[in-house]
């Protein structure tokens, strides 16, 4: 249960402008896109699953020491959510260098699905179970039960995860040796980063926009949703919870289903890149559709439906752009998605303060305004 789908409960106390609202809401991405590069870097050098640690760990007691700091002073709840970002940057390139040493190839879009697929459960927990703690509780409590979570969590992983499969003590000798012979030998030398090739690489800078396209869609359903259904559709906060966790829901279970496919479809009839390109421009171009339509419409189901099928074709996407990094460099696949979720953090810091630009009255029109701007980003996306 991240802390950001619950931040619009601490928001609810305070009675903040709109447009403190999305500073707020934007903050953590402040920090967020500072240690993108840095994480997968460090990830590459001293292993994924620590550097994966110990972000989580310092992202959770931070999360604990979030209620008194609100309470002190605006200013200090925004410090504290760009200290928070700048240790959740790490986990993203983090997880890529995991894989890199673990996931065979034929594997590697299931096992990363499975592993992307946490965050939409988290957030489909998060949202109803935000609403019902606030009510009963108050809203602090939305802090205090998934940080406490979170360090038990941290003790596990801590004790458990292991960097390489020859690390794992509770690994068979069948397995060790078949992901070894598929994935060859790997270096225990630390690599040099061929920094030129990285950055004039056209294919790195096609999964970067289509990282970026994604994620502005994302973000925006994730710090908007449950103002938008509050605003036009008359839902309380408690209530529209359960209805705003239904794209995230789509997504976790598409995203694991496209995922099997995908491997399925690479190793029978189609090439790795033909199955990426397949699945990202099916992903951009229904999410164009279902989130321009969710724009023009008023009826409340018809709009939900709308954008339920915008994110759940959208994992289609995700399944593929944000497993290409193994891909094209699984030697440095931390460092790409570092890149590449550098560039698509940029959204989550500016949607939100573009949705509280366009809707200063809470009008129909003006939400539809923000929906318009998703779709041609998605349509952009397809295009490249």
């Amino acid at each position: 249960m991240e802390p950001l789908r619950c931040q619009r409960f601490v928001i609810r106390e305070f009675d903040w402008d709109s447009k403190l609202q999305g500073l707020i809401l934007s903050s953590f991405f402040y920090g967020y896109i500072c240690t993108q590069l840095f994480g997968g870097w460090l990830a590459a050098r001293i292993g994924g699953a620590r550097v994966f640690g110990v972000g989580v760990a310092v992202t959770t007691l931070l999360t604990l020491i979030t209620p008194p700091f609100s309470r002190l002073s605006v200013n200090f709840l925004i410090a504290l959510r760009i200290i928070e970002g700048f240790f959740e940057g790490v986990t993203y390139p983090s997880m890529h260098a995991v894989w890199s040493q673990w996931a065979p190839p034929l594997e590697r879009t299931q096992l990363a699905s499975i592993a992307f697929s946490g965050s939409y459960v988290g957030t489909v927990i998060a949202y109803p179970a935000c609403g019902l703690l606030a009510d009963q509780f108050g809203w602090a409590a939305n802090f205090y039960v998934p940080g406490i979570v979170g360090l038990l969590w941290v003790l596990i992983w801590f004790a458990i995860v292991k960097d390489r499969p020859k690390d794992d003590p509770h690994i068979s000798k069948e397995e060790l040796r078949y992901i070894q012979d598929t994935l060859g030998n790997i270096s225990d030398e630390k690599i040099s980063i061929p920094w030129k090739a990285i950055f004039t690489s056209m294919p790195v800078w096609a999964i970067v926009c289509a990282h970026f396209c994604e994620n502005w869609g994302f973000y925006t359903l994730l710090t908007q949703l449950p103002k938008f259904m509050q605003d036009t559709l008359n839902f309380k906060l408690s209530g529209s919870g359960f209805i705003s966790a239904l794209p995230y829901l789509v997504i976790s279970i598409v995203i694991q289903v496209s995922g099997y496919l995908a491997d399925w479809l690479r190793s029978t009839h189609l090439t790795t890149t033909q199955t990426r390109k397949l699945y990202t421009c099916t992903g951009f171009i229904s999410q164009t559709i279902f989130m321009f339509a969710a724009s023009h419409l008023t009826h409340p189901a018809a709009v939900i439906l709308c954008l339920v099928m915008a994110c759940g074709l959208g994992a289609l996407a995700l399944t593929s752009y944000s497993v290409n990094h193994l891909d094209i460099a699984p030697k440095y696949a931390s460092l790409l998605m570092g890149l590449s979720n550098t560039i698509a953090t940029l959204p989550g810091m500016i949607s939100p303060i573009v949705a509280g630009n366009l809707v200063q009255n809470k009008k129909p029109s003006e939400w539809q305004n923000v929906f318009l701007v998703a779709s041609f980003i998605y349509l952009l996306g397809a295009i490249v």
